[in-house]
Protein backbone atom coordinates (compact mmCIF):
# COMPACT_ATOMS: atom_id res chain seq x y z
CA UNK A 1 0.00 0.00 0.00
CA UNK A 2 1.75 3.11 -1.25
CA UNK A 3 0.67 5.89 1.07
CA UNK A 4 1.02 9.66 0.64
CA UNK A 5 0.65 11.87 3.73
CA UNK A 6 -0.09 15.43 2.61
CA UNK A 7 0.78 18.00 5.27
CA UNK A 8 -1.15 21.24 4.70
CA UNK A 9 -0.83 24.71 6.20
CA UNK A 10 -3.98 26.83 6.59
CA UNK A 11 -2.92 30.47 6.99
CA UNK A 12 -5.70 32.88 7.92
CA UNK A 13 -4.77 35.22 5.05
CA UNK A 14 -5.54 32.64 2.36
CA UNK A 15 -9.15 32.54 1.07
CA UNK A 16 -10.87 29.16 1.22
CA UNK A 17 -11.33 28.73 -2.56
CA UNK A 18 -7.64 29.46 -3.14
CA UNK A 19 -6.66 26.92 -0.51
CA UNK A 20 -8.90 24.29 -2.06
CA UNK A 21 -7.22 24.83 -5.43
CA UNK A 22 -3.77 24.69 -3.83
CA UNK A 23 -4.58 21.44 -2.03
CA UNK A 24 -5.97 20.03 -5.27
CA UNK A 25 -2.55 20.58 -6.83
CA UNK A 26 -0.84 18.92 -3.86
CA UNK A 27 -3.11 15.90 -4.13
CA UNK A 28 -2.38 15.71 -7.86
CA UNK A 29 1.31 15.49 -6.99
CA UNK A 30 0.49 12.33 -5.01
CA UNK A 31 -0.27 10.42 -8.22
CA UNK A 32 0.77 6.80 -7.86
CA UNK A 33 -0.38 6.45 -4.26
CA UNK A 34 -2.92 3.83 -3.24
CA UNK A 35 -3.96 5.95 -0.27
CA UNK A 36 -3.69 9.73 0.05
CA UNK A 37 -4.36 11.33 3.45
CA UNK A 38 -5.01 15.00 4.33
CA UNK A 39 -5.14 16.67 7.79
CA UNK A 40 -8.04 17.73 9.96
CA UNK A 41 -10.16 20.74 8.86
CA UNK A 42 -7.53 21.98 6.42
CA UNK A 43 -10.00 24.19 4.53
CA UNK A 44 -11.09 26.56 7.34
CA UNK A 45 -8.14 25.81 9.58
CA UNK A 46 -9.00 24.04 12.82
CA UNK A 47 -8.48 27.15 14.96
CA UNK A 48 -10.59 29.49 12.79
CA UNK A 49 -13.56 29.05 15.13
CA UNK A 50 -15.23 32.30 14.10
CA UNK A 51 -15.38 31.06 10.51
CA UNK A 52 -16.91 27.65 11.23
CA UNK A 53 -20.45 28.63 10.13
CA UNK A 54 -19.06 30.15 6.93
CA UNK A 55 -17.12 27.03 5.95
CA UNK A 56 -19.72 24.45 6.99
CA UNK A 57 -21.33 22.56 4.11
CA UNK A 58 -23.21 19.32 3.49
CA UNK A 59 -21.37 16.24 2.31
CA UNK A 60 -22.55 16.96 -1.23
CA UNK A 61 -21.05 20.47 -1.02
CA UNK A 62 -18.18 21.95 -2.98
CA UNK A 63 -15.30 20.52 -0.94
CA UNK A 64 -16.32 16.86 -0.87
CA UNK A 65 -17.49 17.07 -4.48
CA UNK A 66 -14.08 18.40 -5.50
CA UNK A 67 -12.28 15.72 -3.49
CA UNK A 68 -14.35 13.00 -5.12
CA UNK A 69 -13.06 14.17 -8.47
CA UNK A 70 -9.46 14.21 -7.18
CA UNK A 71 -9.77 10.58 -6.09
CA UNK A 72 -11.40 9.58 -9.38
CA UNK A 73 -8.65 11.20 -11.44
CA UNK A 74 -5.87 9.53 -9.46
CA UNK A 75 -7.69 6.20 -9.09
CA UNK A 76 -6.78 6.12 -5.40
CA UNK A 77 -8.38 5.96 -2.00
CA UNK A 78 -8.45 9.52 -0.66
CA UNK A 79 -8.90 10.21 3.03
CA UNK A 80 -9.63 13.89 2.55
CA UNK A 81 -9.04 14.71 6.20
CA UNK A 82 -12.10 16.25 7.81
CA UNK A 83 -14.62 18.88 6.80
CA UNK A 84 -17.11 20.98 8.68
CA UNK A 85 -20.28 19.09 7.91
CA UNK A 86 -23.60 20.91 8.17
CA UNK A 87 -26.27 18.28 8.78
CA UNK A 88 -29.84 18.64 7.60
CA UNK A 89 -30.93 19.64 11.09
CA UNK A 90 -28.37 22.50 11.06
CA UNK A 91 -25.92 20.93 13.51
CA UNK A 92 -22.22 21.06 12.68
CA UNK A 93 -19.84 18.11 12.84
CA UNK A 94 -16.11 17.55 12.35
CA UNK A 95 -16.47 14.79 9.77
CA UNK A 96 -13.70 12.72 8.20
CA UNK A 97 -14.42 11.41 4.70
CA UNK A 98 -12.87 8.46 2.87
CA UNK A 99 -13.41 8.38 -0.89
CA UNK A 100 -12.82 5.34 -3.08
CA UNK A 101 -10.98 5.19 -6.43
CA UNK A 102 -14.35 5.40 -8.18
CA UNK A 103 -14.97 8.80 -6.61
CA UNK A 104 -17.75 7.54 -4.36
CA UNK A 105 -17.83 8.19 -0.60
CA UNK A 106 -16.78 4.93 1.02
CA UNK A 107 -16.90 5.93 4.68
CA UNK A 108 -17.55 8.89 6.96
CA UNK A 109 -16.73 9.43 10.62
CA UNK A 110 -18.01 12.24 12.84
CA UNK A 111 -15.39 13.05 15.46
CA UNK A 112 -16.57 11.61 18.78
CA UNK A 113 -14.23 13.42 21.17
CA UNK A 114 -14.56 17.13 20.44
CA UNK A 115 -11.87 19.23 22.06
CA UNK A 116 -12.52 21.81 24.78
CA UNK A 117 -9.06 22.66 26.12
CA UNK A 118 -8.24 26.17 24.80
CA UNK A 119 -10.55 25.36 21.93
CA UNK A 120 -14.14 26.20 20.95
CA UNK A 121 -14.69 22.95 19.11
CA UNK A 122 -16.75 21.44 21.94
CA UNK A 123 -18.86 24.61 22.06
CA UNK A 124 -19.52 24.84 18.32
CA UNK A 125 -19.68 21.27 17.09
CA UNK A 126 -21.79 18.23 17.89
CA UNK A 127 -19.86 15.07 18.79
CA UNK A 128 -20.42 11.97 16.73
CA UNK A 129 -21.83 8.76 18.18
CA UNK A 130 -20.91 6.02 15.71
CA UNK A 131 -17.86 3.78 15.44
CA UNK A 132 -17.42 1.74 12.26
CA UNK A 133 -14.86 0.27 9.90
CA UNK A 134 -15.03 -0.23 6.15
CA UNK A 135 -13.69 -3.00 3.89
CA UNK A 136 -11.51 -1.71 1.05
CA UNK A 137 -9.03 -3.08 -1.46
CA UNK A 138 -6.37 -1.93 1.05
CA UNK A 139 -7.84 -4.01 3.88
CA UNK A 140 -10.38 -3.04 6.52
CA UNK A 141 -9.91 0.58 7.56
CA UNK A 142 -11.05 2.61 10.54
CA UNK A 143 -10.65 6.33 11.02
CA UNK A 144 -10.38 8.72 13.95
CA UNK A 145 -9.60 12.41 14.35
CA UNK A 146 -6.94 14.20 16.42
CA UNK A 147 -8.07 14.31 20.10
CA UNK A 148 -9.51 10.80 19.66
CA UNK A 149 -5.93 9.52 20.00
CA UNK A 150 -6.21 10.00 23.77
CA UNK A 151 -9.08 7.51 24.13
CA UNK A 152 -7.94 3.88 23.83
CA UNK A 153 -11.44 2.45 24.04
CA UNK A 154 -12.26 3.93 20.64
CA UNK A 155 -9.32 2.16 19.05
CA UNK A 156 -10.20 -1.11 20.78
CA UNK A 157 -13.71 -0.80 19.34
CA UNK A 158 -12.22 -0.38 15.86
CA UNK A 159 -9.96 -3.40 16.37
CA UNK A 160 -12.97 -5.42 17.54
CA UNK A 161 -14.66 -4.48 14.27
CA UNK A 162 -11.74 -5.88 12.32
CA UNK A 163 -9.70 -2.77 11.58
CA UNK A 164 -6.28 -3.57 10.12
CA UNK A 165 -5.32 0.06 9.55
CA UNK A 166 -6.52 3.20 11.30
CA UNK A 167 -6.20 6.57 9.57
CA UNK A 168 -5.93 9.64 11.78
CA UNK A 169 -6.32 13.20 10.51
CA UNK A 170 -5.22 15.90 12.91
CA UNK A 171 -4.37 19.50 13.75
CA UNK A 172 -2.11 18.60 16.67
CA UNK A 173 0.04 21.42 18.13
CA UNK A 174 3.82 21.34 18.11
CA UNK A 175 3.94 22.04 21.86
CA UNK A 176 2.49 18.55 22.47
CA UNK A 177 4.59 16.75 19.86
CA UNK A 178 5.80 14.22 22.44
CA UNK A 179 2.19 13.19 23.08
CA UNK A 180 1.54 12.89 19.34
CA UNK A 181 4.46 10.52 18.93
CA UNK A 182 3.51 8.56 22.05
CA UNK A 183 -0.16 8.04 21.23
CA UNK A 184 0.31 7.22 17.55
CA UNK A 185 2.84 4.57 18.54
CA UNK A 186 0.97 3.06 21.45
CA UNK A 187 -2.36 2.83 19.57
CA UNK A 188 -0.63 0.91 16.79
CA UNK A 189 0.98 -1.50 19.24
CA UNK A 190 -1.93 -2.10 21.60
CA UNK A 191 -4.43 -2.75 18.78
CA UNK A 192 -1.91 -4.38 16.43
CA UNK A 193 -2.84 -2.13 13.52
CA UNK A 194 -1.04 0.07 11.04
CA UNK A 195 -1.56 3.62 12.32
CA UNK A 196 -1.49 6.21 9.51
CA UNK A 197 -1.53 9.73 10.94
CA UNK A 198 -1.53 12.98 8.94
CA UNK A 199 -1.10 16.24 10.82
CA UNK A 200 -1.40 19.91 9.84
CA UNK A 201 1.49 22.37 9.82
CA UNK A 202 2.03 26.11 10.09
CA UNK A 203 0.12 28.57 12.25
CA UNK A 204 -3.60 29.23 12.13
CA UNK A 205 -5.83 31.93 13.59
CA UNK A 206 -5.26 31.92 17.34
CA UNK A 207 -2.90 28.95 17.36
CA UNK A 208 0.75 28.38 17.94
CA UNK A 209 2.65 26.28 15.41
CA UNK A 210 1.08 22.97 14.53
CA UNK A 211 3.17 19.88 14.89
CA UNK A 212 3.38 18.18 11.50
CA UNK A 213 5.44 15.00 11.95
CA UNK A 214 2.87 12.93 10.09
CA UNK A 215 3.84 9.32 10.57
CA UNK A 216 3.07 5.67 9.87
CA UNK A 217 3.57 3.13 12.66
CA UNK A 218 3.28 -0.64 12.24
CA UNK A 219 1.88 -3.17 14.78
CA UNK A 220 5.33 -3.77 16.27
CA UNK A 221 5.75 -0.06 16.99
CA UNK A 222 8.23 0.51 14.19
CA UNK A 223 7.94 4.02 12.78
CA UNK A 224 7.96 3.41 9.03
CA UNK A 225 8.13 7.10 8.20
CA UNK A 226 7.92 10.45 9.95
CA UNK A 227 7.66 13.85 8.29
CA UNK A 228 9.01 17.15 9.55
CA UNK A 229 7.17 20.43 10.01
CA UNK A 230 7.09 21.60 6.39
CA UNK A 231 4.13 21.51 4.07
CA UNK A 232 4.35 18.75 1.47
CA UNK A 233 4.02 15.04 0.78
CA UNK A 234 5.63 12.22 2.74
CA UNK A 235 5.58 8.79 1.11
CA UNK A 236 5.48 5.37 2.75
CA UNK A 237 5.16 1.84 1.40
CA UNK A 238 3.20 -0.34 3.81
CA UNK A 239 3.22 -4.14 3.79
CA UNK A 240 -0.49 -4.95 4.06
CA UNK A 241 0.29 -8.45 5.44
CA UNK A 242 2.10 -7.11 8.51
CA UNK A 243 -1.03 -6.96 10.67
CA UNK A 244 -2.03 -10.60 10.12
CA UNK A 245 1.56 -11.70 10.69
CA UNK A 246 1.89 -9.72 13.93
CA UNK A 247 -1.42 -10.95 15.31
CA UNK A 248 -0.55 -14.58 14.49
CA UNK A 249 2.95 -14.40 15.97
CA UNK A 250 2.06 -12.39 19.07
CA UNK A 251 -1.68 -12.96 19.71
CA UNK A 252 -2.26 -10.33 22.39
CA UNK A 253 -5.78 -9.52 21.20
CA UNK A 254 -6.70 -13.21 21.31
CA UNK A 255 -5.39 -13.42 24.88
CA UNK A 256 -7.83 -10.85 26.25
CA UNK A 257 -9.93 -12.05 29.19
CA UNK A 258 -13.51 -11.48 28.07
CA UNK A 259 -14.99 -14.06 30.45
CA UNK A 260 -14.69 -11.87 33.57
CA UNK A 261 -17.59 -9.79 34.89
CA UNK A 262 -17.41 -6.06 34.37
CA UNK A 263 -15.86 -4.44 37.40
CA UNK A 264 -18.38 -2.36 39.33
CA UNK A 265 -17.24 1.07 40.43
CA UNK A 266 -17.19 1.53 44.20
CA UNK A 267 -18.20 4.77 45.86
CA UNK A 268 -16.08 6.32 48.58
CA UNK A 269 -18.78 5.50 51.17
CA UNK A 270 -18.47 1.77 50.39
CA UNK A 271 -14.71 1.64 50.83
Amino acid sequence: MRTALVQVASPQSEPGPERRERVAAMVADAAGADLVVLPELWLPGYFAFGSYPEFAEPLDGDTVTAAREWARRLGCHLHMGSVLERARDGRLYNTAVLIGPDGEIAHTYRKIHVFGYRSREAELLTPGDRVATVPTDLGRLGTTTCYDLRFPELYRALADQGAESVVVCSAWPLVRLAHWRLFTSVRAVEEQVVLIACNAVGEQAGSGPLGGHSRVVDPWGEVLVEAGTDEGITWCDVDTTVVAKARAEFPVLADRRLDLPVFRSTSAEEV
